[in-house]
């Protein structure tokens, strides 16, 4: 199972080098929903039409994952591990949910890679 970082869909709905990859990976994925939130929010600020990008991505086979009380917590408990590379909530959120259901998450953003998390695989798309 694959957990796809905002990254990653920004990627497809821009049509960015690694797109073909997130693509391929769509239907065995999820997005924890800050992710899926944030998606839209950027997409918005681009001036895209928010509406338009959430119709997109739940056309997609990707289930959406609730970011619940226990997901927070794990959030919360990487960021010791990940501030040194300036990871967001939902960044963190994204590793949290790949290290609970034992997926690998998948991002654009090279800064994962210099992560040394042993519990979870990080696939960058370019």
């Amino acid at each position: 199972m694959y957990v796809l970082d905002a990254s990653a869909m920004l990627a497809v709905i821009y049509n960015e080098a690694g797109a073909d990859e997130v693509l391929s990976r769509v239907s065995s994925s999820v997005i924890l929903s800050i992710n899926f939130a944030e998606v839209l929010q950027k997409s918005a600020t681009a001036g895209r039409d928010p509406e338009q990008v959430g119709s997109l991505l739940r056309r997609m086979t990707m289930g959406v994952v609730p970011f619940d009380h226990t997901l927070a917590s794990e959030s919360a408990a990487l960021w010791p591990l990940t501030r040194h590379e300036g990871l967001s909530l939902a960044d963190r959120g994204c590793l949290a949910l790949a290290m609970a259901i034992g997926g690998i998450a998948v991002t654009a953003d090279a800064s994962w890679a210099r992560l040394s998390i042993p519990s979870v695989e990080v696939h960058l798309i370019r």
